[in-house]
């Protein structure tokens, strides 16, 4: 079963439509890369997928989720099933590493403390990030940042992971580990979305390439 499955979508930002016929699926565990140059709809596409950004028109579905009749209450239920990582990162800068991704697992219904714990724990090891969870966000290096944001993507075990430019403010080396980590992260079942400028890291990280371009979605 597709974790996403467009047909036909018109997307629209204050009133202009950004895309508009719009159709391709996701599957479980899939890695897929959305180019194009700025402004071509890349991020407008992914809000969609989050109830950030309305359909206007067609059939678009994410798990069991209509979008096209998505109610307000509905959105954080849909939020919490998916991982978001944001080039600018959105840390609380006044919050430890611990205190950044407690404050999730608390907003997400996590009621034992022993329980956040062990999962904030087991997310930062899986990133490599082990030892920081006492660092404050301005302590830690623009690369380890997006690290942290990529354990809290990953602390409901999403089965869908969108990053948004999650390069874009790095050095290419940095960059590459990012990518690198989220393509590993497909591979174990978990469908990764990533809107990105950095073609040489496709050829690196081989998957699905679908290009916004003229107020569409080519398939590459």
């Amino acid at each position: 079963m597709s974790i996403i499955e467009y047909k036909d979508v018109e997307l629209l930002r204050k009133e202009h439509v950004v895309l508009k016929h719009v159709s391709f699926d996701v599957q479980p565990g899939e890695m897929v890369y959305l180019i194009g140059s700025v402004g071509s709809g890349k991020s407008t596409l992914l809000k969609s997928f989050y109830g950030e950004v309305p359909v206007m028109a067609g059939d678009a579905r994410v798990f069991d989720y209509d979008l096209t009749s998505l109610r307000r209450k509905q959105v954080p239920m849909l939020r919490r099933k998916i991982g978001i990582v944001f080039q600018d990162f959105q840390l609380l800068m006044e919050r430890n590493v611990f205190a950044n991704l407690d404050f999730v697992l608390r907003a997400t219904g996590w009621k034992d403390a022993e329980d956040r714990e062990e999962r904030i724990d087991k997310v930062l090891e899986e990133v490599g990030m082990a030892n920081k969870s006492y660092k404050m966000p301005h302590e830690l290096s623009g690369g380890e940042q997006q690290r942290i944001v990529i354990a809290r993507a990953l602390l409901n075990s999403p089965e869908l992971i969108l990053a948004d430019e999650p390069t874009g403010n790095l050095d290419p080396a940095t960059g590459e580990q990012i990518i690198r980590r989220l393509y590993e992260i497909s591979q174990s079942g978990t469908a990764v979305v990533v809107a990105t400028h950095n073609l040489g890291l496709i050829d690196q990280f081989p998957g699905r390439v679908l290009r916004c371009a003229g107020k569409k979605i080519e398939q590459q």
